[in-house]
């Protein structure tokens, strides 16, 4: 039995608000993938604050048309398509989405949208290749500490400098 007007209705209102949350949305055709296999998926995304929607390509036109922002996924919407939604670490949750198909050799990844450009495969690699946001954080703060490290020695250098060219000065005097 089909789904009634009202709950498409409720489903594409859901499917909006999801988009309003999200920073990237990214199509994979998951034909052939069980219901275990996309649990394994949904479970791999929580950690990245991502989510794994599967809705009728109908439904998602409805929900993106009219906004600019998603409106390039028109583009993708053939066959059987599973969405993720991404808001966050977009980085962490394209590896969860590469390492699961890389496990399960089923999924394929039709393109994605961020930032409201369309990604090609490359670019999706990419960004997936791109160190976590806790690696960058920890690479800017080595970088400060460094440089005030190299700050302390440099101010400390010139009144050791100073001292030793009077020393210098006065040993040169004494002779």
């Amino acid at each position: 039995m089909g789904r009634t007007l009202e709950s498409k209705k409720q489903i594409v209102e859901e499917i909006k608000g999801l988009l309003d949350k999200a920073d990237m949305a990214l199509v994979l055709d998951y034909q052939g993938l069980s219901i275990k296999e996309m649990s394994d998926l949904r479970a791999r995304l929580e950690p990245s604050n991502g989510i794994c929607k599967v809705t009728k390509n109908a439904l998602m036109r409805k929900a993106i048309n009219g906004n600019d922002t998603w409106s390039g996924l028109d583009s993708l919407l053939t066959g059987t398509n599973a969405f993720v939604l991404v808001k966050g670490d977009v980085g962490s949750a394209l590896k969860a989405v590469q390492a699961f198909q890389k496990d399960t050799k089923k999924s394929e990844t039709k393109g994605g949208l961020f930032e409201g450009k369309l990604l090609s495969q490359d670019e999706i690699k990419a960004i997936a290749a791109l160190p976590s946001k806790e690696a960058l954080m920890a690479q800017i703060a080595g970088a400060l500490n460094s440089i005030t490290t190299k700050i302390a020695v440099g101010i400390n250098e010139v009144p050791s400098g100073l001292a030793r060219s009077l020393q210098e000065y006065s040993d040169s005097s004494e002779s």
